[in-house]
């Protein structure tokens, strides 16, 4: 096919020179040019000619020519068609959209009206007359701000799922070093436990292996005692039974003797309290294995913080014991300075230390029996002290709520929780590159609630309190 400026300047020698448009029926005069029927006809008919047929010259040459000299040029007709053919497929060819379906002609304008596209002949057709036409690129204005508005929106999801895929993609990697780093702890703490229980299975053994040895040596001796008391009783018995053949005059100078005999024991008082003590002996292995799994447990699980209650942040209402471990709900309000630390409205007291990082657990005692509520969790430390505060993730707070025999979990909406039994010791654990907030019952090991974060500053240990004689402790 053609290209696009090969049929450019074609068409451009077969332009009339009058109209400047493609020749159409083209005719042609005695000087030799072309020109469109109806573009010469309308020139001989130019007003103020006097005697035309003899005053008539060539537009181009300026030659003279007799208005009924004109013949048709069916040779060049045939040409001008091909090239509006090759024109018209190279525009569909570079898109039809620059191109006129119904005339060719390259698309300037647009009907508000119809919601159409136009070119120059469309736009002077009577179809159109009354409509307003637009240039294309002043109607497509409102339709450009529209898909900016479209890209900007879906520029900013598109970075938010993004924001989302890298967090997501630390948390997995911070996940698959920690699984990593699970392993080889499991790894290397069997293989020590698998040396310590050889090393116990030789003793036993070995300590089995002497008692067998004493008891087969004292069966022995028991054998050789009784055989010999046996042997001893057995003459003794063959005595007084030829004896008492005797006649009876004889048997009253017999003198006849009783003598008891010696009851042997086949296993020794020392041998058999060796062998009921013997289960002693795998208390070191019971002792042992209780290290193992402590140490298993601690080695797999959080590190245990040393929480301690911070003052600092402490609403009046609440008394913090000597040692900052404990808090009790007072009516009273306390003497307390009113620094910017300090909660002012919601009952509530940080730890004095925070985390930037890490795995941490501790467990919290909670004495809710006399009625009242706990609140435990984290917050992040810009948290606002001062006035109503709600607890919930959008604030910086990931918190659940302990309160008349049910659990909640105060997220973005409260969501009450079921469990098998109200915990009355809690922990709380934070994974702080995973983003995890994780509750469960310190006593039965019951997952309570996890909450899914994104941290980027520091976090500090909430505690709450509300309610006469409610009160907490905390511990390792």
């Amino acid at each position: 096919m053609a290209s696009a400026t090969s049929v450019t300047s074609l068409a451009d020698e077969v332009n009339c020179p009058i109209c400047q448009g493609t020749l159409r029926e083209p005719v042609t005069i005695d000087c030799g040019h072309n020109f469109c029927r109806c573009c010469l006809t309308r020139y001989c008919e130019i007003p103020g000619q006097e005697e035309p047929e003899e005053s008539l010259t060539c537009p181009l040459c300026k030659e003279p020519f007799r208005p009924g000299s004109f013949r048709p040029n069916w040779q060049l007709a045939n040409v001008v068609e091909n090239i509006e053919r090759l024109q018209l497929a190279s525009l569909r060819g570079l898109g039809e959209e620059d191109a006129c379906p119904e005339h060719g002609e390259k698309v300037y304008f647009f009907c508000e009206e119809d919601e159409v596209q136009l070119c120059v002949v469309c736009r002077e057709a009577g179809a159109h007359g009354a409509h307003t036409v637009r240039f294309l690129e002043d109607a497509a204005g409102p339709y450009r701000e529209q898909i900016q508005k479209c890209l900007t929106c879906l520029r900013k999801e598109r970075e938010e799922i993004q924001e989302i895929q890298s967090r997501e993609n630390k948390r997995i990697q911070v996940l698959l070093t920690q699984v990593a780093t699970k392993r080889q702890q499991v790894i290397s703490q069997f293989a020590h436990l698998s040396q310590f229980l050889a090393e116990q299975q030789s003793v036993l053994l070995a300590q089995l292996e002497r008692l067998d040895g004493d008891i087969l040596k004292q069966q022995e001796e028991f054998e050789s005692l009784v055989t010999g008391e046996i042997c001893r009783f057995s003459t003794l018995i063959e005595e007084l039974e030829e004896k008492n053949e005797r006649p009876a005059r004889e048997l009253l100078t017999v003198r006849c003797e009783t003598r008891k005999c010696r009851k042997p024991e086949a296993v020794s008082p020392e041998l058999g309290q060796r062998i009921r003590d013997f289960p002693q002996q795998a208390l070191p292995l019971q002792q042992e294995m209780k290290i193992f799994l402590e140490k298993l447990c601690f080695e797999l699980d959080y590190e245990p913080a040393s929480i301690f209650l911070d003052p600092q942040t402490s609403h009046p209402k609440l008394l913090l014991s000597e040692d900052h471990k404990q808090a009790r709900f007072s009516y009273k309000w306390q003497n307390s300075p009113d620094t910017p630390q300090r909660f002012d409205r919601i009952t509530c007291v940080l730890a004095q230390s925070g985390f930037t990082g890490g795995r941490h657990t501790w467990v919290v005692n909670v004495d809710l029996a006399h009625g009242g509520s706990c609140t435990l969790g984290v917050v992040r430390e810009d948290v606002r002290r001062k006035g109503e505060l709600r607890l919930r993730p959008e604030e910086g707070i990931w918190v659940v709520r302990l309160a008349w025999g049910f659990v909640s979990a105060l997220g973005s909406f409260p969501t009450r929780l079921v469990l098998e039994k109200q915990p009355r010791k809690v922990r709380v654990s934070l994974d702080y590159e995973v983003g995890w907030v994780t509750f469960s019952n310190a006593v039965t090991q019951e997952h309570i609630y996890t909450f899914t974060a994104s941290f980027a500053e520091k976090v500090f240990p909430l505690f709450g309190l509300w309610g006469r004689g409610s009160s907490f402790s905390l511990s390792h």
